[in-house]
């Protein structure tokens, strides 16, 4: 008999964990190796219980999920991140195909869905949603992406650390705060909010979170 395949779990809502790590363990062929609320809690959950999967959703507090997953795939390869959430704005998708993700669920499915998923993921096959599905396309290439990214926007011309930098001003954290969380110099950071507003064409902090959070980048 195969061994269960390890999980991490990763909300920051604690019953919605609680319910999860129920409903998955009854499924027989799933182990709940470790259960948590940030993404700093996964990454060194990771290091410790090994899992095989992790399930992760995205609108937490604290550092963006999506780079805690880049971190996580450069450390450890064989670790398969699932996102889930209840929303599915294009950026997210996008922002999750770019990391690798094994898959973008959303938190209208089902148990055996969710669990189907996970073992989907565990032999190295990803998994998406109806509803993130149908924003898909395949390329020639074999590759998946977004029906329509060839259609550029003022935030398509932003470089993922500057996503990440906008995300964290838009939620009011200070340079310093976002230095801390990217490992960073205060200065690097001033210099990519200079980036951010001439790229943007916006001339003040208060404007840039607006921006942000009228695009939704304030959500992940």
């Amino acid at each position: 008999m195969n061994a269960p395949i390890r999980v991490l779990l990763v909300d920051d809502h604690k019953l919605l964990r609680q319910s999860l790590a129920g409903l998955l363990e009854s499924q027989g062929d799933i182990e709940v190796v470790g259960s948590v609320g940030t993404e700093d809690e996964a990454l060194a959950t990771a290091r410790s219980r090994k899992p095989q999967v992790i399930l992760m959703d995205i609108d937490m507090p604290g550092r963006v999920c999506f780079e805690v997953a880049r971190e996580l795939e450069s450390e450890m390869p064989e670790v398969r991140v699932l996102f889930l959430s209840a929303f599915f704005h294009d950026r997210y998708i996008e922002a999750a195909l770019r990391c690798n993700a094994s898959g973008y669920l959303t938190k209208d499915q089902s148990g055996e869905e969710l669990a189907e998923a996970i073992r989907r993921a565990a032999d190295g096959v990803a998994s998406f949603s109806d509803r993130v599905r149908a924003r898909l396309v395949l390329t020639s290439a074999g590759e998946l992406q977004l029906a329509g990214s060839g259609t550029l926007t003022r935030s398509s011309a932003l470089t993922q650390r500057e996503l990440e930098v906008l995300r964290y001003a838009a939620r009011g954290l200070s340079k310093k705060e976002i230095a801390q969380l990217l490992g960073r110099s205060p200065a690097t950071v001033e210099r990519h909010i200079e980036n951010l507003m001439a790229k943007l064409d916006i001339h003040d902090r208060v404007e840039l979170a607006r921006f942000a959070i009228r695009e939704g980048l304030a959500e992940a």
